[in-house]
């Protein structure tokens, strides 16, 4: 079985942008470069058996391009001791589309997605035992805009843990229409 999710790829230049927002906080656990991205829908471990049909119904998704600006650090949890620290995406509504169009077609499939409230953003780090406080990189970061770039596709991704943690493989690109 394989761990999957849809995904959003980010531009090597938004990346290298936000990889300057590093910096000595307790506890936090940097995402690469190559780690970097927006989940669009979290599936989990699926059956080989099962993952053709997950493509298909991606293939089937009629929605148009559209544009993401990246900006604005956020996090999960109390900023004194948070989860994760994140970058937000705007305009929500478009890449909530494209979430709610796959949870809607994965759903079919009778496959069990997340329930949870979903919340577009990228993972700048993730926190486990005795976070230290991200209030500093809010304040500074917390309008900060980190580019805008097109969305033409999305990603069914494969998880794997590695030594330097998640390792992710594209399966499979699926084009979106183009705008009228």
């Amino acid at each position: 079985m394989s761990r999957l999710f849809f995904g959003l790829e980010i531009p090597a230049e938004i990346k290298d942008r936000l990889l300057k927002v590093r910096t000595e906080v307790s506890g936090a656990k940097w995402q690469s470069a190559e780690q970097m991205h927006i989940t669009l829908l979290f599936l989990g471990r699926v059956e080989e058996a099962r993952q053709a049909a997950v493509c298909n119904a991606a293939r089937e998704i009629p929605m148009a391009n559209f544009e993401l600006d990246v900006g604005g650090l956020g996090c999960f949890g109390q900023p004194r001791s948070p989860r994760n620290l994140w970058v937000g995406v705007q305009p929500s509504a478009s890449v909530g589309g494209l979430h709610n169009a796959l949870k809607d077609r994965i759903g079919s499939l009778g496959l069990k997605t997340e329930s949870r409230a979903f919340r577009p953003h990228i993972t700048l780090a993730r926190f486990k035992r005795q976070p230290g406080s991200v209030e500093s990189l809010l304040a500074r970061h917390g309008e900060t805009a980190f580019g805008r770039f097109p969305v033409n596709q999305f990603v069914l991704f494969e998880s794997n843990q590695g030594a330097g943690g998640s390792v992710y493989t594209v399966v499979e690109r699926f084009p979106l229409l183009l705008s009228e």
